[in-house]
């Protein structure tokens, strides 16, 4: 085990980047982050992504203005994963809700969690 960072993107040069609220721990979200992503984090800290639906990076919240203001970054111990601890802005789900995981699965049937 080595104490240099040495990200482990996949062969898509992607790594899993799960957000959770820094003030209570709540999962807001799971993105993708390339090199350059991870770079833009780190250089502005606010959360940057790789759009695989758009093949280009992104600013969260660049058009809601519901930017995350990454406060740490958590590195698993294979180095292919991150965690970031961060300030939401507002809504991080692009529904409007808090968080994109505001559904239980019940059987087969999506159910919203009540607040």
């Amino acid at each position: 085990m080595t104490d240099t960072f040495e990200p482990k993107f996949d062969a898509g040069g992607l790594l899993t980047a799960v957000v959770v609220d820094a003030r209570d721990n709540a999962v807001r979200m799971v993105g993708h982050m390339d090199r350059e992503a991870l770079d833009r984090t780190r250089e502005t800290g606010l959360a940057h992504f790789h759009s695989r639906s758009r093949g280009k990076l992104w600013l969260k919240g660049e058009t809601s203005g519901n930017m995350l203001d990454v406060v740490e970054i958590l590195v698993d111990c294979d180095q292919d994963a991150l965690v970031l601890r961060c300030i939401p802005r507002g809504p991080t789900c692009h529904t409007g809700a808090d968080s994109c995981f505001f559904r239980r699965l019940e059987d087969d049937a999506l159910v919203a969690l009540e607040d």
